[in-house]
């Protein structure tokens, strides 16, 4: 058989090409949009109720609000948690229980079943969110910081009763999240760090920096491969990252450009997929656990600006979020450590909830 020149050089390309591997583009995309009517509230952390399909939002001023996926329609808001102005929730269907965190210092139970909200617990003047670790069946809480460092309140579940409190060296303690088998990790945002915390003892046994990973914001743990992944906001020098953590030694092992104002983080271990949630940005990045080691970037999503908290459905694999149109009022305080025009004003009836699918 005769090949010519160029017909050697296609197939020498071909074969390169197949020995490599392809290009992924999942396609992600907004699929819908569902207003919600209401006032000009903010709002922060959305969390995703596997049990019941239904997406929690918390709305500040309108509350813990309650949004049923599968029908597109607002369930609800969970009982006094406009007035306590809810940050967000936690889910724990193994005991029916959800529990609104709210900013005026009080954590509001519910069950998860009937929506019917139980006594506020009062914690403190004011807090954050809170986080659940499954190994202690322990909730803890981010409690607003104080000039020696933030407390980190623990409490039992179900009973709700107060346990201790852990004193971190941090004026930002951000996300948090549990490897399944007594490690607690937390991201200090102010000093660039992770701890970890014994969850046994409640101590914290490690502190490791973050190189590459400048205002370390959002954190989710890989318990499988044991790796930790963060969400972190840059700065002056450094440019906002998802890098990649030994969750064993505190080892940075990889760091990648992603989009400004980061705020969220979410992995899925059988998509085998990381998406952040960039707000000042208006960017979904998404990238590809090769393996525990190797990352690659698959796309980037133009969103809409305010689109920075993220919740997955782990059965359908459609992620969810929440944004209003916003305006940075110039005449009252903006959040310029965000970015130099970050909103501090929406208008009402401009709330939404988004919809990403591919």
């Amino acid at each position: 058989m005769h090949y010519t020149q160029r017909t050697l050089f296609s197939l020498t390309v071909v074969a390169a090409l197949a020995a490599g591997p392809a290009a992924a583009f999942d396609g992600w995309h907004l699929e819908g949009s569902t207003a919600i009517e209401g006032t000009g509230a903010a709002w922060d952390y959305v969390t995703f109720d596997q049990s019941h399909g239904r997406l929690y939002i918390g709305h500040r001023r309108e509350g813990l609000q309650v949004f049923d996926v599968a029908a597109r329609t607002l369930a609800g808001t969970i009982a006094g948690t406009a007035g306590a102005s809810s940050n967000g929730a936690v889910v724990v269907p193994e005991f029916d229980l959800g529990i609104s965190n709210n900013e005026d210092g009080t954590l509001t139970p519910f069950s998860l079943t009937t929506l019917e909200a139980k006594p506020a617990i009062k914690l403190g003047e004011e807090l954050d969110t809170s986080h659940y670790d499954d190994f202690t069946k322990r909730l803890v809480v981010n409690m607003a910081a104080g000039p020696e460092g933030t407390d980190a309140v623990v409490i039992a579940l179900p009973s709700l009763a107060p346990v201790s409190t852990v004193r971190l060296p941090t004026r930002k303690m951000e996300g948090a999240d549990g490897d399944g088998a007594g490690g607690f990790f937390v991201a200090a945002r102010d000093v660039n760090k992770v701890f970890r915390v014994d969850t046994a003892t409640l101590r914290v046994t490690a502190e490791w920096p973050t190189p590459g990973c400048a205002q370390t914001n959002s954190l989710t743990v890989d318990r499988a491969n044991k790796r930790i992944l963060l969400g972190c906001r840059g700065s002056e020098t450094v440019k906002p990252s998802f890098a990649v953590m030994d969750a064993q030694s505190g080892r940075m092992i990889a760091t990648f450009e992603i989009g400004g104002g980061n705020d969220s983080i979410v992995y899925d271990a059988e998509l085998r997929r990381v998406f952040l949630a960039n707000g000042v940005g208006a960017v979904l990045n998404v990238f590809e656990q090769v393996n525990a080691d190797t990352y690659r970037p698959v796309e980037a999503l133009g969103t809409r600006s305010g689109v920075r908290t993220l919740a997955i459905d782990r059965a359908t694999k459609k992620l969810y979020s929440v944004v209003a149109e916003g305006s940075a009022d110039t005449g009252k305080k903006i959040l310029t450590a965000v970015g130099p025009f970050y909103a501090n004003t929406f208008f009402a009836n401009t709330f939404a909830v988004l919809t990403f699918s591919k």
